[in-house]
């Protein structure tokens, strides 16, 4: 029944260690079971009792290469639900520390939603889209927005995911873009060295070539 199943996906969302290795795996990167353990700071044996449970899930796929055992979200349909139920929760407190403080406002200066752009970032990206007749009000790919997409080596054609789609962003409460056109954006900035990877977690910054990249496509300036 899809009573007792909204029960049980509950129930496998409802443990911290489970909670925290998801939201771990939003940036999505694969990880060692052994890194997963250490960033919930809970022991091998109990990371990966827990790992089995949200594979069995179909939560989370998982990877050998040698003897590691690598952890990834099963796609952007899980990442989606994670990010929405983060709207629930609502813009996430100031940290007690310092690093805390600062790793929050990391995040909601830019960061990864699984494969694309979120935080102020990706929100400033989408609204120029949208300035520019890219994007429709809905997030949509206009006729324009797949050329200049086209552009940037995109090519969307036997994709199975939506190519645009409108993904509300829990730390701003609007819409960021998200499906194959946000993935093929966020790639193509990382690729460029547009953008890069802040520390070890979801957090990005733009930068001085980025800057000025994002200024001549978008005529964005602020960032």
């Amino acid at each position: 029944m899809a009573a007792d199943e909204l029960a049980n996906l509950a129930a496998l969302l409802a443990d911290r260690t489970r909670a925290h290795f998801l939201l771990s795996l939003l940036d999505g990167r694969a990880w060692t079971s052994g890194e997963l353990a250490r960033a919930a700071g809970v022991s091998p044996p109990t990371a990966s009792e827990h790992l089995t449970r949200l594979v069995r899930a179909g939560l989370l796929v998982e990877r050998r290469q040698g003897r590691h055992r690598y952890l990834q979200l099963a796609g952007p349909r899980e990442a989606d639900l994670l990010e929405h139920l983060l709207t629930y929760v609502g813009p996430t407190a100031p940290g007690r520390t310092l690093r805390a403080a600062t790793a929050s406002a990391a995040l909601a200066r830019g960061r990864t939603c699984y494969d694309h752009l979120a935080g102020r970032l990706g929100v400033a990206i989408t609204d120029a889209m949208v300035g520019r007749r890219l994007l429709d009000d809905s997030c949509a790919l206009t006729p324009a927005g797949a050329e200049w997409l086209g552009g940037l080596g995109a090519d969307f054609s036997g994709t199975r995911r939506p190519v645009a789609r409108a993904c509300l962003d829990w730390t701003e409460r609007r819409s960021h873009l998200a499906g194959a056109a946000g993935a093929h954006l966020c790639a193509h900035l990382h690729e460029r060295g547009w953008v890069r990877r802040s520390g070890t977690g979801r957090a990005v910054v733009v930068t001085g070539p980025g800057r000025a990249a994002l200024g001549r496509l978008l005529g964005l300036s602020a960032l």
